[in-house]
């Protein structure tokens, strides 16, 4: 009997010793929670203002180049004497040249920034001026619609070219020896019935 009940006052023991503890615990994780409330706050309200401002530099930039084209071209497109008219695939673009220094600006973006910095792209818009000489001569000015970047890029080429022969007659022979007044009239083959695409057939099955 003695040795019963000296088991059983260990076991109570025991059992009042672990629910002190774990009243303890309980009461030692609630400042953490606290603490994690209010750290998130500030987190969200710095993340907010950065991309606030990241976000406004470059409205200013755009509407300056919108006040720049305005002024440079009173009347606009149409009214301009020294206009040409490029079209690639669907794109269509009509092109301004007036003296300057050599800006190009694609609806109212720089041109690198439009062409998404592609060297090809922008290359394909300054071989007419570099074939004579006026990369630094003409200021170029372009509403391009339709198309994807490349067939616009190509579009605003032949427009160029075409704009510069309102300046002189005597640009047509090299700009012609470049190949650069010729209207390319490739565009995308139709689909036809029964294949998937223009002329991709469905495998050929026997049975």
């Amino acid at each position: 009997m003695a040795a019963s009940l000296s088991s059983l006052t260990s076991s109570f023991s025991s059992l009042s010793f672990s629910s002190h503890v774990s009243q303890r615990s309980h009461a030692l994780t609630l400042p953490p929670s606290r603490v994690s409330k209010s750290t998130t706050f500030p987190s969200l309200a710095v993340s907010a203002s950065s991309a606030a401002a990241a976000v406004s530099p470059a409205e200013p930039e755009t509407v300056d180049l919108r006040r720049l084209v305005k002024s440079r071209l009173p009347g606009g497109f149409a009214a301009q004497t020294i206009i040409g008219t490029g079209r690639r695939k669907s794109a269509i673009a009509r092109v301004v040249l007036q003296e300057g220094t050599g800006k190009f600006i694609i609806n109212y973006r720089d041109a690198k920034e439009y062409l998404q910095g592609n060297p090809l792209w922008l290359q394909y818009i300054r071989v007419p001026l570099i074939t004579l000489g006026y990369e630094n001569s003409y200021d170029v000015f372009v509403k391009a619609e339709g198309g994807g970047l490349s067939g616009q890029a190509q579009a605003i080429s032949l427009g160029i070219a075409r704009a510069l022969l309102k300046v002189s007659e005597d640009h047509r022979q090299p700009l012609r020896q470049e190949g650069l007044l010729t209207r390319d009239s490739r565009v995308v083959e139709r689909k036809k019935p029964g294949l998937k695409k223009a002329r991709k057939a469905p495998q050929y099955s026997k049975r």
